[in-house]
């Protein structure tokens, strides 16, 4: 059977547009809190201007090299393209009738309003107005285009405003000028007079806006904004000097092509004919957009909002293993056993811990990571530079080429070599996408390696509200994989072969399939045979034709995919044995879980790689086993919490259509929920335990008193919660 026929594959990028449409399901989502519903729209938007920026723009240099080879579900790159706008404007009309017809009225029924500056009351008319003359108006420029002054360069992602003025007593002579709204301010202006009462800085430029034309009268002034290629496109392949490319590349990307050009619906024709044209847009890709102009707005408004906590979601303590903390000696734990942990209901202390007691420990000797995206102000980062500073070998493979963070991680590989850490850019055609961290101790009786190994980035900040796993390890065995991995990466080494770890390019694939094949064999001995995988995104069509044969083999198969699915479900003789999850929740589902029932002994493996093709083929990716038996049974509880979960997954149908599980006439589970209370309950259990532990050492040494030196009893009015 040929598991590779474009009817059983559902084109990656239109699949993206059902999962956003999945976020814009939670901002509609009445069981939502209401602030966390507008938080959900403003990702929406967040998730689009990447996806253009991005995805769409690799389509689009497909199509203007004329290439025409289908993809998996057979569609071509301008079939494609058509495809994506026309999904893309009907997202934008069920963005904006959310906004519109569900958001702004609930917040009105709570006295939080987004005003307009014919809404406002005459003392917030007269703060907007001084607000524009004391701080905006000495930072706004008007850029006028004519036959001198020729079109000016449009950066991606601001917000400008399109003007037709003309010469006052010269109504036919209308000219045209543009300007940006400065980003140095906040979009979302609080006014006075009531508590939250906003309005936007755009609209009170526009108000405003022909104090900065005199002698000129504004016919017409609408907010516009394009998105243009940000791909780097790095031959590192043909430089020497990666960390130069980068930077060189970095200037270029802001002046590549618009992908997307968003103008106000109320924006007159001929205005809007001068912006697609001076741009070169095509028609198809110009947005009327019916309402404010990006919508990540919303995310700011949502933080401003005061007096109105139960609109969040509720704040919770992630749990700290003592046994990991900064009281302990994280070595001597470490090597008594393995550790998991699931952030970010763990603590992602004790990633940063191990760094820290590394940097400053006398016996280590060497620290070796892989970093991909780390937070501004990054705490493994400091400790690395201190442990260079302390004579440690500190080799860090900084991969400059992480989307987005290219500036951002150009700056730490600067500052790393300026502590005396030996700095890797990256590999040549190839991210390092794995998360690795070694730390080489000498002990007592030798040599010990120290492991981490983890499924998401060394993010102490997206660790908060990013689903990951991590494995703390001194397996020998790993060690002896893990040294082998960073001699790879640092130097002119091939191993044979690895015990237990597993990297990608290809190793991984080959790997996995083999773990698939072995569960064919089983299905057709007539035993049972099952996968569990958890991944982000699976698109790669060679990973999808072996589950396809696994199924069609009697293969169970549970999916996960948080994210881009282009395997379909329900296929006669191909997929009726495999059942697609989607999980869109509070926190974002990122880690990857890969387990194989292998006749009863479960396998369990984690890893930074989802089945995507870039993963798979030109990514370094780490996939690594969970072996002891209690962390390997967390893992699979984990996966099975997840998927008893009826309130948030979506499952998806023969047709394509992703559905709501639904938990009507059961009980509702939702998995993370569920996490977060495990999480809460382990946290009250360690503080009785201290509390108990005090009430003990307090009863062992207090010496005797009298009845008349008792203290006093706390009132109720003096008592810490």
């Amino acid at each position: 059977m040929d598991f590779h026929n474009p009817d059983y594959y559902t084109n990656r990028e239109l699949s993206w547009f059902d999962f956003n449409f999945r976020c814009l399901e939670e901002a509609r989502d009445k069981n939502n809190p209401l602030l966390e519903r507008l938080r959900f729209l403003g990702i929406t938007q967040s998730n689009v201007d990447e996806f253009f920026s991005v995805r769409v723009a690799s389509v689009a240099k497909l199509v203007d090299v004329n290439y025409d080879k289908p993809d998996a579900a057979g569609m071509t790159p301008r079939e494609q393209l058509i495809a994506i706008h026309e999904k893309a404007h009907q997202q934008v009309s069920q963005q904006y009738s959310t906004l519109k017809r569900s958001l702004l009225p609930l917040l009105a029924d709570i006295n939080v309003h987004l005003l307009r500056p014919e809404d406002l009351t005459p003392k917030q008319t007269e703060y907007i107005e001084k607000y524009f003359n004391d701080e905006l108006y000495p930072a706004l420029t008007p850029m006028a285009v004519d036959t001198s002054r020729p079109f000016p360069f449009i950066g991606s992602n601001t917000l400008n405003i399109a003007l037709r003025v003309n010469k006052r007593g010269h109504t036919t002579e209308q000219q045209f000028a543009t300007l940006q709204v400065p980003d140095v301010f906040s979009r979302v202006v609080s006014l006075p007079d009531a508590e939250n009462d906003f309005i936007l800085l755009d609209d009170i430029i526009k108000q405003y806006i022909g104090r900065l034309f005199i002698n000129y009268d504004v016919q017409e002034a609408a907010t516009y904004r394009v998105l243009r290629d940000m791909d780097l496109d790095v031959a590192d392949e043909d430089t020497s000097d990666l960390l130069k490319e980068v930077q060189q590349q970095l200037k270029q990307r802001e002046h590549g092509p618009v992908m997307r050009l968003e103008v106000a619906k109320k924006m007159s024709k001929k205005l809007r004919h001068k912006l697609a044209e001076s741009l070169d847009v095509p028609e198809f890709a110009v947005y009327d957009i019916p309402g404010p102009i990006d919508l990540t707005f919303c995310n700011e408004m949502a933080k401003k909002v005061t007096g109105h906590d139960d609109l969040n979601y509720p704040p919770f303590k992630s749990y700290q293993n003592p046994a990991l903390d900064s009281h302990h000696n994280i070595f001597d734990t470490i090597r008594q056993r393995d550790y998991i942990m699931q952030h970010p209901y763990d603590s992602f202390n004790p990633v940063t811990e191990l760094i820290h007691q590394a940097a400053i420990d006398p016996d280590v000797l060497a620290i070796k990571m892989t970093l991909y995206r780390v937070s501004g102000n990054s705490p493994i980062i400091k400790d690395l530079g201190t442990a260079a500073e302390n004579g440690k070998q500190v080799t860090v493979l900084l991969e400059v080429k992480a989307r987005f963070d290219e500036e951002h991680n150009v700056h730490w590989a600067r500052t790393l070599e300026k502590k005396g850490c030996h700095v890797i850019y990256g590999l040549m055609g190839l991210k390092t996408h794995c998360k690795l961290a070694l730390v080489v101790r000498r002990e007592e009786d030798g040599i010990r390696r120290y492991m981490h190994m983890g499924t998401g980035n060394y993010n102490d900040v997206t660790a908060r509200f990013y689903t990951d796993l991590s494995l703390l390890t001194a397996n020998t065995e790993m060690g002896i994989d893990a040294s082998n991995i960073f001699n790879m990466l640092s130097g002119f080494s091939e191993p044979p072969y690895f015990h237990l770890l597993h990297i990608s390019p290809n190793g991984i694939r080959d790997f996995l399939t083999e773990k698939i094949h072995n569960e064919i064999k089983n299905a057709k001995a007539g035993l049972s045979a099952h996968i569990w995988m958890k991944m982000n995104s699976l698109s790669d069509a060679d990973m999808i034709a072996e589950l396809y044969e696994a199924s069609a083999a009697g293969v169970k198969v549970d999916l996960l995919v948080r994210g881009i699915c282009c395997l379909n479900v329900g296929i006669k003789g191909v997929s009726e044995n495999i059942t697609v999850h989607s999980i869109v929740g509070r926190f974002l589902e990122h880690s990857r879980i890969y387990c194989f029932e292998n006749q009863g002994d479960e396998q369990v493996y984690l890893s930074s790689a989802d089945l995507m093709t870039r993963n798979l083929n030109r990514r370094v990716e780490l996939l690594f086993p969970v072996m002891q038996p209690d962390t390997r049974e967390r893992v699979i509880t984990i996966f099975k919490t997840l998927w008893a979960d009826n309130v948030k997954t979506r499952c998806l149908l023969p047709d394509g259509v992703y559905k709501h599980v639904g938990h009507r006439g059961t009980e509702p589970h939702n998995a993370q929920r569920e996490f977060i209370r495990g999480a809460e309950i382990k946290v009250m259990a360690d503080q009785e335990a201290r509390a108990k532990d005090l009430e003990a050492s307090s009863h062992q040494f207090q010496p005797l008193m009298s009845p008349h030196n008792q203290p006093e009893p706390f009132s109720d009015e003096n008592k810490e919660d």
